[in-house]
């Protein structure tokens, strides 16, 4: 499985599908963050604790346990 975390800086990626609870599930949904969405990696934290990702002209920045349930793919 490919997940999010495991995506390096510049990495352009599509959701394939988000294994998390209801309520993370429709927060993600909320920004966009969704099966088919395509989003870039920007950054990574020292320790990578969070990624700051970009997804159409927003940038969000989720924690390292959040991002390992996005499963995607590379584009």
């Amino acid at each position: 499985m490919n997940n999010l975390l495991n995506c390096h800086k510049g990495c352009q990626v599509k959701v394939k599908k988000i294994n998390a609870e209801y309520n993370l599930k429709q927060r993600l949904i909320s920004f966009g963050v969704m099966k088919g969405a395509e989003l870039e990696v920007l950054e990574h934290a020292p320790g990578k604790k969070t990624i700051e990702i970009k997804i159409g002209k927003m940038r969000i920045a989720l924690r390292a346990q959040e991002a390992e349930l996005i499963e995607v793919e590379e584009v």
